[in-house]
This record gives structure tokens, sequence and C-alpha cells, in this order.
């Protein structure tokens, strides 16, 4: 019987990741993700899914239970350590995610692939107000970029704030040039090209 390999996923690293530095409970760590500024690329908002997780990671061998403790704010903590077995599994992921891009589904791609259920007036409404919604994630991660570099934080550990920068730049860039072209008719069709290529496609 041949047993699969632990499933790797973003909130698994990181919890993996984070106790290498110290053991802790999970409400440490969801602190620490807040703390450290990794909520930007982790989601940690639902307790109960870094509660599966941190089953999930203990049921493989992963992490292991360090000790059970109690005080008057909390009924019961348990607080979890990595085992050598994720400290191998931890590196093992994040070398696979840094170094092979991953086919991923997000949903602006597929809403852009349906986008001719709009007509151009309302592409161009919607496209705006992400394009506004871009801008302002982008002030609040240059802003975040800033914080950190006052607190004198290294580089390596500012990199993910920098990356999502650079990507939300990029798209906004983007999606303001298809607004722009949008409205100036530089983007444009017709229900006749659309059904010739409907049924071109059909034929094929």
């Amino acid at each position: 019987m041949t047993t699969s390999a632990p499933r790797s996923s973003p909130l698994a690293l990181t919890v993996l990741a984070l106790l290498h530095y110290k053991p802790l409970h999970p409400y440490g760590i969801q602190r620490l993700v807040k703390d450290w500024g990794k909520e930007q690329v982790v989601n940690v908002r639902q307790r109960a899914s870094l509660y599966r997780t941190i089953e999930r990671l203990n049921g493989e061998g992963l992490i292991a239970v360090r000790e059970t403790g109690r005080d008057q704010q909390y009924p019961e903590r348990t607080v979890y350590e990595v085992t050598d077995a994720g400290r191998e599994t931890a590196r093992t992921w994040l070398e696979e995610m840094l170094s092979a891009p991953k086919q991923e589904f997000p949903e602006f791609p597929a809403a852009l692939s349906n986008l001719l259920l709009l007509t151009p007036e309302e592409m161009t409404a919607v496209l705006q107000r992400r394009s506004d919604a871009l801008a302002e994630q982008l002030d609040g991660l240059q802003a975040a970029m800033a914080v950190e570099a006052e607190r004198g934080l290294p580089r390596i550990t500012r990199l993910e704030t920098e990356y999502l920068q650079a990507v939300t730049a990029a798209e906004l860039e983007w999606v303001r040039a298809v607004v722009e072209d949008l409205r100036a008719g530089g983007l444009s069709w017709s229900k006749e090209q659309l059904d010739a290529v409907a049924a071109g496609s059909v034929e094929e």
C-alpha cells in the first residue's frame, strides 16, 4: 500500500514555516501571520480553515503536539511544533513553489473570458471600478512597504509585499489601458464578427 505525498498549500507552508521559529498554538500562528503582514498572501480570516490545516498537518506527521495548557482566558490551548518530516516537507514545498509556475485558475481571467455577456458600456464601468480598487490596493501596498522599511526590516522579509506591489501595478496599468481603448473605440466588435467566430468553431 502506497501513501500519497502530503498536499501543499500556501497556508500549510506558512504554518510549517512559522513553527520553524518556535512552538505555537493556533491563535499564536494566526497572530504572527497578521503581525508579519502575511495575511496578504495567506487567508487566515476564517479560523476554521487554519484549524483544518493544522489537523491535517498533525495527521500527516508534519507537526506534533508539544503541550496542552489551560489558563483563565483560554480554556485549552494546544501548542504544536514542527517535526523533522515537517521541516523536510516545508523545504520541498518551498522549492517547488518558487521554481515552477503553477497552472492556477483565478477569478479575474475567467471573468475576462466571458466579458461578452456585458455591453461595451457595462464592461467599461466594471473595469473602471476594478481600476479604482486596484489603485487603492496599490496605495496600501506602498504604504505597507514604507512602514516595513522604516522598521528596518531586511528586504528578504518584504519580498512578498514587493511582489504584490509589482503585480498590482502591472494589472492596474493593463486595466487602465483596456478602459481607455473601450472609451476611445479602439476595442470594439460586432455581433456579425462574433457569430462568424462561433460558426467557425462549431464547424471545426
